[in-house]
């Protein structure tokens, strides 16, 4: 299959610079109380005002990160900087414990139950740090990663709703994101911490989830590694395994682990074949492993950033192996992408889709979609398809 990277590179490079990253200067800055805003319409028009900790903190690393890693605009940096100030001074409990969500004034609203918060505050804070040089944020990257690691066998502590002993189960989410979170902030720790979180990572990603006679991976196994037939034991996120398999690839890329690499490539591919709707189009969001109904009623909706994520997989499992069927596949999905997805009237995409491909809801932004995934997603794969042409 013959593509033409450097048309294709320049598509993705103008609308993150010429739609998305606009999009998010333009209308998600809270003036007057700080933070962003991301509950955004289709048109960019606020419609409520509530901030989740998760996307104020994205959104941070987002811009940090394009300071960082494309161009030092001023512009950027000052996103980045408002955005910090407002977590610093509302996000957390005193104790770097971080909040779910906060008002619009910063008074919190949900308790910091869950450890997502406090990752993409570390993620924020050690681009921060990166970029200004600011002792406060390497500081509180720092302290906010210790408090990961010391919660990770127990994420959710006194917070739990559910009787551990009964169904005791542990979750692919902490161990995948930590592939990506320890080279977020590697210039901020010890050498060896990096390596043995690493090690650890890719042990329960890729050793423990993986179920090796399907080829897929599971969102949650028993303490020990086995299976769990129950609803939640039985549960696939295609999105999820896809996703983490891009941090697999850069960690074996790191490591020049071709073995790794292999199994990463692999596992991309069985996933799809899986997750991939035969009739409609599109990755399915939940599944069964076993095939029966997922309890998930959205199961079979289409999002915005399993699409992505799967685009960042397969173009760099194609730049690092060659394999064909990789193109093929993201041949495929950009196409189904490109057309569900980008809205052709204003900027910015579309995050939920029916089955059918057709839009659920006009939003631009909300609870779970801010300025993360789509202008990620476009700046990885726009880099890496630079490297191909």
């Amino acid at each position: 299959m013959n593509l033409n990277f450097e048309q294709l590179a320049a598509q993705y490079q103008s609308e993150l610079l010429g739609k998305v990253i606009p999009f998010w200067e333009r209308n998600s800055k809270d003036e007057e109380f700080g933070g962003f805003f991301t509950c955004l319409d289709r048109e960019g028009n606020v419609f409520d005002t509530d901030k989740f900790v998760w996307l104020q903190a994205r959104e941070v690393w987002m811009f940090a990160s394009m300071y960082n890693r494309l161009e030092k605009r001023a512009q950027w940096l000052d996103m980045a900087e408002h955005g910090g100030r407002f977590l610093i001074d509302h996000g957390h409990d005193g104790k770097l414990n971080w909040y779910f969500s906060l008002t619009r004034e910063g008074k919190p609203l949900v308790k910091p139950y869950n450890i997502f918060s406090d990752c993409f505050a570390t993620m924020a804070f050690g681009q921060l740090y990166r970029a200004t040089g600011n002792p406060q944020y390497a500081e509180i990257a720092k302290q906010t990663f210790g408090n990961i690691l010391d919660r990770k066998n127990n994420p959710k502590g006194k917070y739990n709703k559910l009787v551990l002993r009964t169904r005791p189960l542990k979750g692919f989410s902490l161990p995948m994101i930590l592939c990506n979170l320890s080279l977020e902030i590697e210039h901020l720790l010890p050498d060896d911490l990096v390596e043995k979180t690493i090690q650890d990572a890719i042990h329960e990603v890729m050793e423990v989830f993986y179920q090796p006679d399907s080829g897929l991976i599971l969102e949650n196994v028993k303490p020990d590694g086995s299976f769990s037939d129950s609803f939640e034991g039985r549960l696939l996120n295609p999105g999820h395994t896809i996703e983490a398999m891009w941090f697999i690839m850069d960690l074996a890329e790191r490591r020049k682990d071709d073995a790794l690499m292999q199994k990463a490539v692999k596992i991309i591919l069985d996933t799809l074949q899986f997750g991939w709707d035969k009739e409609f189009g599109g990755i399915f969001y939940f599944m069964d492993i076993k095939g029966n109904p997922p309890q998930q009623l959205e199961w079979d909706q289409k999002l915005w950033w399993v699409h992505i994520e799967t685009l960042i997989s397969l173009i760099k499992a194609y730049k690092n192996t060659g394999k064909e069927e990789c193109l093929q596949w993201f041949d495929k999905v950009h196409k189904y992408t490109w057309v569900h997805f980008p809205d052709p009237q204003h900027d910015e995409w579309f995050g939920y889709l029916n089955r059918r491909g057709e839009v659920l809801l006009p939003l631009k932004g909300g609870k779970w979609k801010g300025c993360f995934h789509v202008p990620r997603g476009l700046f990885q794969i726009w880099q890496t398809l630079e490297k191909l042409k």
